[in-house]
Formats: structure tokens, C-alpha cells, sequence
């Protein structure tokens, strides 16, 4: 099966708004929020490093009105199913549910001093779930927007990407760090985003018109991911805290270099090393690989993202069978520059940068090599990058 993202968003908007005037009776406004895809800088947020995202066509779409009592009601058309929550008694913590996310970012809002009215979502997304491509962030950050529109109320993108990494953090639970929730609200069609996560300074980086991402899904998720996440933080952390006893400015792996490791290396444990070894390396990646696409020069950005792969599978050891039969297909054709998988590991996908012209060649032997192998059908997605949180509609008259 394959996607084109480039046209799944075009009409949601307006199809989302005529639903909930037919629904509900009234005019909404509609925001809608991307996905995203991890070109390189892999394991490197939580570590205050670099990252490359982009954001991508695939959406979720929130048609949002304001009630004139503090009722939060939420509809997802996805899954048919109704929430409804009072702004005046928020639970403390999520209860996983697809709710948490809208109810999180209602509970950072109101703790920061907005008193927000009561409101109406009605909620669809596109972003292909389960894939690694950040369909969370996107409901956050959709729903921040809508929320912040119907209370007449403004804030800046990073005060909204903050917003949604704490909804995340503090009431869902989830340790994630600010990438998500940063291209969500900052990205730009047809550009990369190379973003420092410790400043959270960014620049915006030109994607030629002669290239596309092709993001292909193995359609697996293995279940030591989420165990296997938190245990590479820990392991980073560990290597911190042996580094900062002989480097006292040393904070995060962002402040390690390749001299400090060569001289210091011999105290960390070989995991914990090894692991040290692919943060210090894959930021490097970054900064080179943002120069790259600066000079206009997709080889040598594409063997960074191989260099990236191979660093993930070999130093910090998150990838799997399914990721590196993928990764090895693709770079048997013709016009895939780089390939590497993308977001937290064993399983999701990977993302490669393919010449225009190539893409139809690339999905075909992709699809079906892998098909053959893993006796599983893989989803194909063919994306440019997007717009970050839009407003696409507004109630008429």
C-alpha cells in the first residue's frame, strides 16, 4: 500500500468543518498540526543535541467552538468515540486514552494562567499511527491551537511546542523531548529544520525540488521498544555522570567531543560507551549533514544517513531485522541517495531521499523485496515537507 501526503490534508479542513456544523449545529474554526519524519539525529534530544526534522502532509485536523459553559467535549472521528471533561476538575494524570492528549494540553494551558472557555472538538487525523511519525505531537499541538483560537487567546510556535512536550511529559507520561512538538508548530514546505535542543535555536534548511522522502513502514513494533528506549536514557545518563566527574562541564553528551572519549573512554562501561559513541557521533552527523543540504549536496547528505543507520544498529543498538532489510533494499536503487531508519527504533521505519524521478523504481522493489522477505505487505509513504500548526478554516459570516 502507498500514500501520497502531499494531497491527504488539501480538503480535511473544510470536509472536518461542514461535519461539525452538520453535527453540532454551528460554524468552527479548523487548525490542523503535521506529522513529522527524522531525516538524521537519532537518540540526540534527550541528550541536548541536534536534530533534522521535517514536518510532513500527513495531518490531524481539530474543528474546534467555543461553549458558554467550561465543558471540554471531544469526538474523535477515528475511532467514533466521545470524551467530555470539566476545565474546572481535570484529572491529574492521564488515563491512556486518546483523550490524554487534548486533556494535557487543556491542563498546561489553564496552569500557566489562561482561563480557558469551555469548547467542542471534533478531531480527525491522517498520520499514520504507530509508525514513528509523531501522531501525538500533531493532536497536541492541533489541539493547543484550537483550543488557544476559541478562547481569543495568542502565543508564539515554541510557547505552544513547550506547552505540548509538558502535556506530554508531565500528564500522559511519556519522556519525550521537545523535537516533536517543535517541527509540529516551526516547519516549512519544502525545508528541513536543523534545531539545537538545548537552545531550541533553529535554522531552516532548503529540500531541492528534485528530491522527495519516501518513508516506508516495516509494520512491526516490537515489544522491547518502550523498555529498550528508557534503557538507552539511562545508559546515557550513566555516561554523564562517569564524564562530568572528570569534565566538569560536561552536562549532556552534547558537551562530550570525540578527544574527551578517546581520553576517557577506558572509565565508561563497553555499552555505555558505545552508546556515548553514537550521540557524539550522530551530532556531528547533523551539523555535516545541515551543511550539506546548505551546499546542495544530496550524496554527500545521503552518506550521512547511511553512516547514521549503521551507527544505530551497531553503537546504540536499536534497530532490527525488519529496519535493515528495509535500509538494504533501498540502497540497491537507483536515485535513493541515503537510507537509514527514523524515530525511536526496533520497528517503525525508515526514511529515505530519493531523486524525483525514482520514486515510482524505489517503491516498487522496496514493496516487493520486503514483501518477499518478511512475508508482510509494507505501507510506502511519498512526502514532501510541509507547513507547521495552521488555521485552514473559519466559520463563515
Amino acid at each position: 500500500m502507498t500514500r501520497d501526503s502531499d494531497t491527504t490534508c488539501e480538503d480535511a479542513g473544510n470536509r472536518l468543518g461542514e461535519t461539525f456544523a452538520r453535527l453540532f449545529g454551528e460554524e468552527a474554526k479548523v487548525y490542523q498540526a503535521p506529522g513529522r519524519v527524522n531525516l538524521i539525529g537519532e537518540h540526540t534530544d534527550y541528550n541536548d543535541g541536534f536534530v533534522m526534522p521535517a514536518a510532513i502532509g500527513f495531518c490531524t485536523s481539530v474543528a474546534a467552538a467555543a461553549r458558554k459553559d467550561r465543558k471540554l467535549v471531544m469526538r474523535s472521528e477515528n475511532l467514533v468515540e466521545l470524551a467530555a471533561f470539566s476545565l474546572d476538575d481535570l484529572p491529574a494524570r492521564g488515563s491512556h486514552q486518546w483523550s490524554d492528549y487534548v486533556v494535557g494540553v487543556a491542563k498546561m494551558l489553564e496552569s500557566s494562567g489562561r482561563r480557558l472557555p469551555g469548547a467542542t472538538l471534533l478531531i480527525h487525523g491522517d498520520v499514520p499511527q504507530g509508525a514513528g511519525l509523531s501522531s501525538s505531537a500533531s493532536l497536541e499541538v492541533a489541539a493547543c491551537a484550537a483550543l488557544l483560537g476559541v478562547s481569543g487567546s495568542e502565543a508564539d510556535a515554541k510557547e505552544i511546542a513547550l506547552s505540548c512536550q509538558r502535556a506530554e511529559n508531565e500528564f500522559v507520561g511519556a519522556r519525550c523531548g521537545i523535537m516533536d512538538q517543535f517541527i509540529a508548530c516551526h516547519g516549512r514546505k519544502d525545508h528541513a529544520l536543523l534545531l539545537d535542543c538545548r537552545s531550541l535555536e533553529y535554522r531552516l534548511l532548503p529540500l531541492p525540488e528534485t528530491a522527495r522522502l519516501v518513508i516506508c513502514n516495516t509494520m512491526v513494533r516490537h515489544s522491547v521498544a518502550a523498555g529498550e528506549y528508557n534503557q538507552r536514557r539511562a545508559e546515557c545518563e550513566e555516561g554523564v555522570r562517569i564524564l562530568a566527574r572528570h569534565k566538569q562541564d560536561v552536562r549532556a553528551l552534547r558537551d562530550v567531543t570525540y578527544s574527551d572519549l578517546a581520553a576517557l573512554g577506558a572509565e565508561l562501561p563497553p555499552t555505555v560507551m558505545r552508546r556515548c559513541r553514537h550521540v557524539i557521533g550522530e551530532n556531528a552527523r547533523v551539523l555535516e549533514a545541515a551543511n550539506a543540504l546548505e551546499q546542495g549536496s544530496l550524496e554527500e547528505f545521503g552518506r550521512l544517513m547511511r553512516e547514521s543507520h549503521n551507527s544505530l544498529r551497531d553503537d546504540f543498538e536499536v534497530s532490527c531485522p525488519e529496519l535493515d532489510l528495509m535500509v538494504e533494499l533501498a540502497s540497491k536503487v537507483e536515485g535513493v541517495y541515503g537510507a537509514r531508519m527514523t524515530g525511536g527504533g526496533f520497528g517503525g521505519c525508515t526514511v529515505n531521499l530519493v531523486r524525483t524521478d525514482c520514486v515510482e523504481t524505489v517503491k516498487a522493489a522496496v514493496g516487493r523485496g520486503y514483501e518477499e522477505e518478511i512475508k508482510c505487505a509494507p505501507e510506502i509513504y511519498v512526502c514532501s515537507a510541509g507547513d507547521g500548526v495552521k488555521q485552514v478554516r473559519w466559520p463563515k459570516g
